[in-house]
């Protein structure tokens, strides 16, 4: 889910108000979570207002919160019920309104890369609405998303220097930079006022679970242009979308916004497009992704490609799909898992690098968490996360722990006053 990012020091956390029972509010997620995602992909359509409780409601707006679309169901929800009508009219006016500083953001930095020499691809959330996948105010960004290639990253970081942004921390698969003016707006769901961050790519690439997948060459245009440059075909571009689909799944993060960008790109498919998913050899982490895409959005997705996916997909992890659900691999299972992701192992050996790491993690994911934990708003005031890495792998395995992301989207849900 998207996340609010602000320096630490100029935080003031109140105390977190007291939550309903948490088997409660799991129950509740998990039902109004597959709701949302039968009502968007219109399994449903014209279906009956839910008789739901107040609570339920409440969870409602945070599920279509965490899973990015509330916007959208501004548009495909038939639930007529006047507080929750009001507050996806909200959600859509933030998208629509903050939709305009990113457009404008990036014809800025098409200029810039564009004078500079230096070609850059706009990713994801970008592309689909240049693809007129999506009006604007319908689909969130939580940022903008860039690819240069390795010899043109520092002159990039530079050019968003002269952009007013500046570098805040470096993970494995990108670098951050955020606006030098501005901060967070805490609340639920989008606000316009939300600053524009940046987060630049050097490579396509995700760990699943600790085999590196690297699809960079397939995606990056063989011959750019200096400036913005589209994705060279729908073929590449859905196999970033499913790959990025495919890393979210492995570490239950996935949303259902990442879904509709599937099944709405698929629309536009040929069975020639689809091949270029296999262009840089068997894409076998793609079917657990287009699984779920076929599940909730039915016909959006050809039968032949499944079938030749599946040849693929490595048996233990084609069996582990075969019953996946939105709630079960995405925030809106409230419990955290001890060894999220483990069946994209494709080996015993890369099994037991897996568990190795969940228990004595390199010095790269401890730098990253002591980022996450510095930046993340969620994660203010949280004494979970302060914990030493074995308390916390014990607590999990010795029983249900809630995920500090939900539980931060589901207090701004009940705070909210309509």
């Amino acid at each position: 889910m998207p996340v609010l990012t602000v320096p630490s020091e100029h935080l003031s956390m109140p105390p977190p108000a007291p939550l309903p029972p948490l088997k409660q509010v799991r129950a509740g997620l998990r039902r109004a979570t597959e709701a949302l995602a039968e009502e968007l992909a219109l399994v449903r359509p014209g279906g009956v207002l839910p008789q739901w409780s107040e609570l339920e409601w409440r969870l409602a707006s945070a599920a279509a919160v965490a899973h990015g679309v509330a916007p959208l169901l501004h548009r495909f929800s038939t639930w007529q019920k006047v507080e929750w009508r009001r507050f996806l009219d909200r959600q859509r006016q933030h998208v629509a309104e903050r939709h305009l500083r990113i457009e404008a953001l990036l014809r800025r930095a098409d200029a810039l890369f564009r004078a500079a020499g230096v070609p850059v691809l706009a990713l994801k959330g970008a592309a689909l609405h240049g693809l007129g996948l999506y009006a604007p105010g319908d689909r969130p960004m939580a940022d903008i998303d860039l690819l240069v290639r390795v010899g043109d990253a520092d002159r990039a970081a530079a050019l968003l220097g002269e952009l007013g942004y500046a570098e805040t921390f470096a993970q494995w698969k990108h670098r951050v930079f955020k606006p030098v003016e501005g901060g967070a707006v805490a609340g639920l769901g989008e606000h316009r006022d939300t600053p524009v961050n940046i987060e630049l790519h050097t490579h396509i690439h995700e760990r699943l679970p600790t085999s590196i997948v690297d699809i960079t060459p397939q995606v990056f245009p063989s011959c750019p242009r200096p400036g913005l440059n589209p994705y060279p075909s729908n073929g590449a571009l859905m196999s970033h979308l499913l790959l990025h689909a495919a890393g979210n799944i492995c570490g239950r993060t996935l949303r259902l916004l990442h879904l509709n960008d599937i099944s709405l790109l698929a629309t536009r498919m040929t069975l020639a497009d689809w091949e270029v998913l296999w262009s840089a050899g068997a894409p076998w982490w793609a079917l657990p992704p287009l699984r779920l895409v076929a599940r909730y959005y039915h016909n959006a997705v050809p039968a032949a490609v499944l079938r030749k996916l599946r040849r693929d997909c490595p048996w233990w992890l084609r069996a582990a799909s075969r019953q996946q659900t939105l709630t079960r691999v995405s925030c809106s299972d409230l419990w955290l898992q001890a060894f999220p992701g483990i069946e994209w192992s494709r080996t015993p050996l890369e099994a037991l690098r897996y568990l190795r790491h969940r228990f004595v993690p390199d010095q790269e994911s401890r730098k990253e968490r002591q980022d996450m934990v510095l930046t993340q708003l969620y994660l203010q005031g949280q004494t979970w996360v302060t914990r030493s890495h074995g308390r916390r792998l014990l607590r999990r395995l010795a029983g249900a722990v809630p995920r500090m992301d939900t539980l931060y989207v589901v207090r701004k849900a009940l705070e909210t006053v309509d």
